[in-house]
Order: structure tokens, then C-alpha cells, then sequence
């Protein structure tokens, strides 16, 4: 069952819990309405609305107590979501270093002119990169070229610029960088020029 339709499911079910205690709190009402005018010659008419306003207070009362109850459940819903969303943050940061070894592999593999081991390592280095991309892992596109940014990158050294154009600009990748969901889980270590 998907989250969405727990959700609907939820929404549903307290719709109708709310429906009867609107129920029940409005029999009670009426139940008390009709006592009171059976009563109506035994009890003075500050005593009727003495019990209307407890009455109307209790109510009150309660919605009140079910609305805290409801913000209760949509934030903890909110968050057991933003829980499974991150909770594969600790594999997905040691795998890492394996999807590293496969890049440097297969720069290896290129420089040896074995079309077929190549074409493997290709296979299998694909099918890893796409599984962690289905769980939300993505690749951080930085190349040579484009703005430093100390939020989004992790300068490691600075050289002097190749040309003017790279002067405060990203020279170099050493490491690629990666999202998982909007959060960073390892930024981009870069070379800067200066």
C-alpha cells in the first residue's frame, strides 16, 4: 500500500471518527435540550444555561483536543516519510568509493583495448549507477569551467589559472560529487584557479 493511499486511508477514517463525535456530542446536546424542558419546571433558567455553557465548554474542549491529536498525526507522518527518505543515507555514502573504483576501472580498462572486458565492466558498472539512481542518488554536474561555490564544492588546493577565463573558476574535478534527494551527501572536491 502506497503512502498516499495510507494517507487517503487516514484521512478517511478520521473524517468519520469526526463525524461521530459531532454525532454524539449533538445527541448529547439534544438529550440534554430535552431534559432541560422536562425539567423546564423544576430548574430556574440560570441553571439551563449554567449547563448549556459547561456543555458548549466540553465541546469545545474536545475538538480542540482532536485537532491537536490530528496536527499530531500529520507531523509524525511527515516525518517517518522524511525518515525513509534519508535512512539509506549510510549505504548509499559506502558506495560511494565502489561506484570511484569502477570509474578509474573502466579509464583503465579504455587505455587496454579489450573491447569485450570493457564492454562487461561498462555492463555491470551501469546496472550499479542506475539501482543507487533509483533510490535516489544523483550525480552532481560540475565540470571544468563553472563557478566556485563554498556550498556546493570542497575547493582542495588552488593553482594557477591555465587562462584568464578560469581565474576563481573550477579547473579540475578530483572527486564527483552526489545528491541524495536535495540533501548533499558528499560534496564535489575540486582545484580552483587563482
Amino acid at each position: 500500500m502506497s503512502e498516499k493511499e495510507r494517507n487517503e486511508e487516514n484521512i478517511s477514517e478520521e473524517e468519520s471518527i469526526k463525524d461521530q463525535v459531532e454525532e454524539i456530542l449533538d445527541e448529547a446536546i439534544e438529550e440534554a435540550d430535552s431534559k432541560e424542558e422536562q425539567q423546564e419546571t423544576e430548574t430556574s433558567e440560570s441553571e439551563k444555561e449554567q449547563l448549556k455553557a459547561d456543555l458548549e465548554k466540553e465541546k469545545d474542549k474536545f475538538l480542540r483536543l482532536f485537532a491537536e491529536f490530528e496536527n499530531y498525526k500529520r507531523r509524525t507522518s511527515k516525518e517517518r516519510v522524511e525518515m525513509f527518505k534519508t535512512a539509506s543515507q549510510d549505504v548509499m555514502v559506502s558506495m560511494l568509493p565502489v561506484l570511484d573504483d569502477f570509474d578509474r576501472a573502466l579509464n583503465e580498462i579504455a587505455k587496454a583495448k579489450d573491447k569485450n572486458l570493457l564492454k562487461g565492466v561498462e555492463l555491470i558498472y551501469n546496472k550499479f549507477r542506475e539501482t543507487l539512481r533509483s533510490k535516489g542518488l544523483e550525480l552532481m554536474e560540475v565540470k571544468e569551467g563553472d563557478a566556485f561555490d563554498a556550498d556546493l564544492h570542497e575547493a582542495i588546493t588552488q593553482i594557477p589559472a591555465p587562462s584568464d577565463k578560469l581565474k576563481g573558476k573550477i579547473v579540475d574535478v578530483v572527486e564527483k560529487g552526489y545528491k541524495l534527494g536535495d540533501r548533499i551527501i558528499r560534496y564535489p572536491k575540486v582545484v580552483t584557479g587563482k
